[in-house]
């Protein structure tokens, strides 16, 4: 009798370990990385899908040579090469860097857009549209908040 019980103890734990293992483990792999130095406004723009206001980036501006890095976590996304000027107050980009995003439909605003995500800390940076000016096609638009420039020296 008490080898029963040890047995059936044992098998609802195994159990239970089945079920909530998996759960625990998809938890770890898409939890967010969050960079303490972030402002209020970074911090809602990259973990909560928000919007900066149009035309209020200082990297509208932004001619020099160099990469756009994420602000979350340094990971380098755009070259200045594909940057250009589409009008819309945001700073905008012909193509991303190879592996540098991750996508996912977002619905909002009652139509399809497609939303993009560092790759490497999942914080969300903007919406790729297909009227971008190059051969390419593309225009990922940007907050600028969620980018850092560093210039090449």
């Amino acid at each position: 009798m008490i080898y029963r019980r040890t047995f059936l103890k044992t098998l609802g734990l195994s159990l239970v370990t089945l079920i909530f293992l998996p759960y625990n483990f998809l938890h770890a792999i898409t939890k967010k990385i969050i960079n303490k130095n972030l402002s209020k406004d970074q911090k809602n723009i990259m973990f909560n899908e928000g919007t900066e206001k149009p035309f209020t980036s200082k990297l509208l501006k932004e001619e020099r040579n160099g990469f756009y890095h994420c602000a979350n976590c340094g990971a380098k996304l755009f070259s200045s090469s594909s940057k250009f000027d589409s009008g819309t107050g945001w700073p905008s980009f012909s193509e991303a860097l190879p592996g540098a995003f991750l996508t996912k439909i977002d619905y909002s605003f009652g139509m399809k857009r497609i939303e993009y995500h560092c790759a490497n800390c999942g914080a969300h940076h903007g919406h790729v549209f297909e009227d971008g000016p190059t051969t390419s096609g593309k225009r990922f638009c940007n907050n600028g908040l969620c980018l850092i420039f560093v210039p090449d020296n």
